[in-house]
């Protein structure tokens, strides 16, 4: 089966062809411009090649519910030329199973069926990057309420030593959420420097660890996952990982009989697959 897949994010678009199994046979990126430039291209790449479904795994927010007017549609993003977007319905013309959810459901999938969590039947994928999201898998299922999650914006506490005053327009003093404090431009905005350039200042990802370990004490206690699984550009730096696992045990303080956490808290094992491997998996499922 020739299957299509879009990871649609905020600065390129992957578009690929996958089928059941897991595999990538073709890929192509766009950068991510205005829909009027981007959007024929991929609909040109999509149209010659035959596929039998799409799935989409896009940036948020976006309105995942079927029985909603805007189901399909990009809606309140910062991205201004893409908000009210119905990336959906733009591809209604090939007359296929169409599967949608966010980037990072999309990624959950992707580690769920095929990468470091296919042994267990819930899981959490984060990705920390340009910014912080959540997807969460729950017994088997990809998990929506009123909308997706959107658990990159919980409320943390701000370590003592750090003055940084977030880089969220909606969570900010005397509130600061973990995209805020702990994305990518938030470790450039702190420090004047990328993550890579900082490979080798302690402070900086101990400061990283600490905020994203109360993150990961949270979503333990309320979502009690079977595996966590940590990618995106910011978790390239590997230091980082140890120090995760020491301070959300530490912050747990022995509270939760917790697996061994070299096992528990991992990197992605698809690499930087997950998300369109993922987006295959949602193209399956809208055409089951």
């Amino acid at each position: 089966m020739r299957i299509g897949a879009l990871e649609a994010g905020g600065t390129k678009m992957v578009c690929a062809i996958g089928d059941e199994n897991g595999n990538i046979n073709e890929r192509i990126t766009f950068p991510t411009k205005t829909p009027d430039e981007t959007m024929p291209e991929i609909l040109a790449w999509f149209l010659g090649r035959g596929i039998e479904a799409l799935g989409i795994g896009c940036f948020g927010p976006i309105d995942l519910d079927k029985k909603s007017p805007q189901y399909g549609h990009i809606t309140s993003t910062p991205k201004l030329p893409w908000r009210d977007f119905d990336i959906v319905g733009y591809f209604k013309g090939l007359n296929i199973p169409i599967g949608f959810d966010t980037d990072v459901n999309a990624s959950c999938l992707g580690e769920a069926t095929w990468g470091g969590a296919k042994d267990v039947d819930s899981s959490i994928y984060i990705t920390v990057g340009t910014g912080v999201g959540v997807g969460i898998m729950a017994e088997n299922r990809l998990l929506h309420g009123f909308t997706h999650p959107e658990a990159g914006h919980i409320l943390l506490s701000r370590a003592a030593n750090d003055s940084y005053p977030g880089l969220c327009p909606y969570h900010r003093e005397p509130h600061f959420c973990l995209e805020g404090m702990a994305a990518g431009p938030a470790i450039l905005g702190r420090w004047g420097l990328n993550g890579a350039e900082l490979k080798n200042r302690p402070e900086v990802w101990e400061l990283e660890a600490y905020y994203l370990s109360q993150a990961i004490m949270a979503y333990i206690l309320i979502l009690s996952p079977k595996r966590i699984i940590l990618g995106g550009g910011v978790m390239k730096q590997e230091q980082l990982f140890p120090l995760i696992r020491e301070k959300t045990a530490a912050l747990l303080n022995g509270y939760a009989a917790l697996p061994a956490l070299d096992s528990y808290i991992i990197p992605p094992a698809l690499g930087d697959d997950q998300g369109i491997i993922g987006a295959t998996q949602l193209a399956l499922k809208a055409g089951a």
